[in-house]
């Protein structure tokens, strides 16, 4: 699943800086570039990972669905065998499962759990609108002007970076900072699909991006997400087999659990490393019974 090497990562893209001026424009600038993804509903898709979490490379596959209002699954791929890991959330309720090692974790909080696992702080709305460039919600959001052909949209606790494209004539999303202000988007059942509603959250973490390139049918094909100090992860994803507004029922987002595995804290996961790539990072601790 991953191949731990040296190397430096490439320049993150560089966006414009300075206040900038008002911009009476900015709403109606990211509606024109997130129209195509308000229309997904659904999304699957196969992901290549490269890159590194917290200073270790590495390369893997994912399996990933999306669904309205707040469902994910992440499933990561081994070459032969049982699947590395396995992690299925719905609204703010997630369940990893380690089928190598015969381990779960259960309930906890979707952003927690794949932060341990994968290093970015993402909930189940939160990885759909990272995985179609998107903006789901931007009520009262902020623009302003940074150029001609720049508009910098604040939505929440983060910056929407948007930029004109001369050839197709209409603006495009390059990137969102999230400046890991104390805010989270959370959804439930009752805000229907696509909705969010923000929510204080003290645990909320530190300043990262998602940048966006390759565009198809108005959905990213590449994606790339860094924390800020380039320390705590750098991964870039390739999208493939990309399948949109498909069903994907409830039960794409629950897994079986062998009544035998044994649990696993969210602590042991972060130590397990990147992905969980070892089953030799995830053994129980000395002492521990089945």
């Amino acid at each position: 699943m991953a191949v731990w090497c040296a190397g430096c990562a490439a320049p993150l893209v560089k966006l414009p800086t300075g206040p900038g001026t008002p911009a009476s424009d900015a709403a109606d600038a990211l509606t024109d570039a997130v129209a195509a993804c308000r229309a997904v509903s659904t999304l699957s898709a196969e992901v290549g990972v490269s890159g590194s979490v917290g200073g270790r490379r590495l390369r893997g596959s994912l399996l990933v669905g999306v669904a309205p209002p707040a469902s994910a699954r992440i499933e990561a791929v081994a070459p032969a065998g049982q699947p590395i890991f396995i992690f299925v959330a719905s609204g703010n309720d997630a369940t990893l499962l380690l089928p190598r090692d015969n381990r779960v974790l259960r309930h906890g909080r979707p952003d927690a759990v794949l932060e341990a696992v994968a290093g970015p702080p993402l909930d189940a709305v939160e990885l759909r609108e990272t995985l179609t460039g998107c903006v789901l919600s931007a009520g009262g959001a902020k623009g302003r002007q940074l150029g001609a052909d720049w508009r910098v949209v604040s939505v929440g606790s983060a910056d929407v970076y948007l930029h004109r494209n001369a050839q197709l004539a209409r603006w495009q999303l390059v990137a969102t900072v999230h400046h890991g202000s104390p805010v989270r988007r959370k959804a439930d059942a009752t805000d229907g699909p696509g909705g969010v509603r923000l929510q204080p959250d003290p645990q909320a973490n530190g300043e990262w991006r998602a940048e966006y390139a390759e565009f198809d049918g108005g959905l990213p094909r590449a994606i790339r997400l860094a924390s800020a100090d380039g320390k705590r992860f750098d991964l870039r994803l390739k999208l493939s087999q990309v399948d949109v507004n498909a069903r994907l029922g409830p039960e794409v987002f629950r897994v079986q659990i062998p009544p035998d595995a044994d649990p696993i804290t969210l602590e042991e996961l972060r130590r397990s490393g990147p992905l969980g790539t070892t089953a030799e990072s995830t053994q129980r601790t000395p002492g521990t019974q089945r």
